[in-house]
């Protein structure tokens, strides 16, 4: 199926009409006790009126037919912020963020689909944003066979006041206190600016190894899909972060012992400080990043943090040290293809993004240090990873190869399709064509949110990494990318009966 439609024609095809509900005998309900009007409200979280309605739209319509729906009120004016405020809101009112994966990737996901909308040619720019609506409704129906969570009504009676929530936040945070946070979460959105919320959150969401990262991507994306349907939306979103990144699994609370997850932050606060005070003035090396490179394939997480205080005091430039953290990223990926390895390249993404939108100072040299650390611990058994190198592996075949048979590659042979990709890239220099491919096929073939979530991380990030360590990048990427050959995905099918 191909997408060259304009958006006018593409909704015109969508079915029209709404379903027409009988009415049948409910006579039966007499027989029940009567229930107070106050008894039958919902003690749950509320959302502003201009969004609630449609936020309660997508809750109550059925996943079979809330694709229809949606374009129906395209049609009439609905716009994709709303659009996109409505569904990121559903997510965070009714999927646990506890823990801040599985059933909750339909959170996570929302950012990573805005990311390939507003990429995408205008004839596609819809379809992640139905992909992302279906899924939210498999995630709440996942949700209600667990035990149906839904955030609560705020208790204003307990909110620190605005003078004292910011410090009330910290304090909960640092304690791992689950109720204090969530009050004072509500505090501080009351009466903080977006930048001042960010560098709170950003920190915690790297203080830990614990769920492989999610915690970083949960605040990035949060921030980054705020900014776009705005900040007077900010405290139910922040409570659930909050809630989110306190989860400690099974954990003894963490404030009182010394857990493996928590060490690289608590070590690395120290190593900080013994960073130069002008350690972002530094010159480029290619050899420091293969240094960087190099440590990430065998060291323990204090070496590779260690390693990066040395380079920033031997006046590196970060930049060099971040294309070592990016390439030992795609690396693992290509030597250990799958779930785990795919979180080392989203979870640096995330970090990378706090990192340039931090303004304070030790937050981006812990944010460096941690990425480092956490790069190792996504690693596991050394002895278990193929023998392929991100800076060594090169094309078979010096034939430049057509962009289509790469794509048609992949799903056959990964490594084969690799090397094809970084002829491709080095040879015609056009990625932007590659990156172009690989969304469409993600649209198209795509049938889970990390399709979504690595797919918007890589492809953004190989603008964020230096020449000739950035086609390796993108040709490492082919390793968790769709081809050509694999199959639709059932939301195609779906859509194509709705348009047809």
């Amino acid at each position: 199926m191909t997408f060259r439609s304009s958006r006018r024609h593409f909704l015109q095809k969508v079915a029209t009409g709404s379903a027409v509900f009988g009415l049948g005998d409910f006579s039966f309900v007499r027989r029940l006790p009567r229930l107070a009007a106050a008894e039958a409200k919902l003690k749950v979280v509320r959302f502003h009126s201009d969004i609630e309605p449609l936020v309660r739209f997508l809750e109550d319509t059925s996943r079979e037919r809330l694709l229809e729906e949606v374009a129906l009120r395209i049609r009439r004016g609905l716009s994709y912020q709303q659009l996109l405020a409505a569904l990121f809101l559903a997510g965070v009112r009714n999927i646990q963020p506890k823990p801040v994966g599985f059933k909750f990737h339909s959170v996570l996901v929302v950012n990573s689909a805005h990311l390939a909308s507003i990429s995408s040619p205008e004839s596609d720019r819809w379809l992640p944003v139905f992909w992302a609506l279906d899924y939210f409704k498999s995630a709440q129906a996942e949700d209600e066979r667990q035990g149906d969570w839904t955030m609560s009504a705020t208790d204003d009676a307990r909110v620190p006041s605005p003078a004292k929530s910011r410090q009330a936040l910290i304090q909960a945070m640092d304690n791992w206190d689950e109720p204090g946070a969530d009050v004072a979460a509500i505090g501080f959105a009351r009466s903080a600016g977006a930048q001042e919320l960010f560098e709170v959150f950003c920190r915690y969401g790297a203080r830990d190894f614990r769920e492989i990262g999610h915690k970083a991507i949960y605040v990035a994306n949060a921030w980054r899909t705020l900014q776009t349907i705005g900040w007077h939306h900010a405290e139910p979103v922040l409570r659930s972060l909050a809630y989110g990144l306190l989860d400690r699994g099974g954990d003894a609370n963490p404030a009182n012992g010394d857990l493996p997850a928590d060490r690289p932050w608590r070590r690395n606060e120290g190593l900080s400080k013994t960073i130069r005070a002008e350690w972002q003035d530094g010159q480029p090396s290619k050899s420091a990043t293969t240094e960087v490179l190099e440590s990430l394939r065998s060291c323990s997480p204090e070496e590779a943090s260690d390693k990066v205080v040395a380079l920033l005091n031997r006046r590196i430039a970060p930049q060099s040290i971040w294309d070592g953290l990016f390439a030992g990223a795609g690396e693992l990926l290509m030597r250990r293809p799958g779930l785990v390895s795919l979180h080392a390249l989203t979870t640096t993404n995330a970090i990378h993004f706090a990192f340039q939108y931090s303004g304070n100072d030790e937050t981006r040299r812990m944010l460096l240090l941690q990425n480092a650390a956490f790069l190792t611990l996504f690693r596991g058994d050394a002895d278990k990873l193929k023998k392929i190198s991100i800076d060594q592996f090169s094309p078979e075949s010096k034939a430049v190869p057509e962009l289509a048979d790469v794509f048609a590659e992949i799903s056959h042979d990964r490594t084969a399709a690799a090397r094809q990709a970084l002829l491709y890239l080095t040879e015609t220099q056009q990625p932007q064509e590659f990156i172009n491919a690989a969304r469409r096929l993600i649209f198209l073939k795509g049938n889970n949110s990390h399709d979504y979530k690595f797919s918007s991380a890589v492809l953004e990030d190989y603008h964020h990494i230096s020449p000739g360590w950035r086609e390796r990048f993108l040709a490492s990427s082919v390793f968790n990318l769709r081809g050509s050959g694999d199959k639709d995905n059932d939301l195609v099918k779906r859509t194509r009966a709705a348009l047809s």
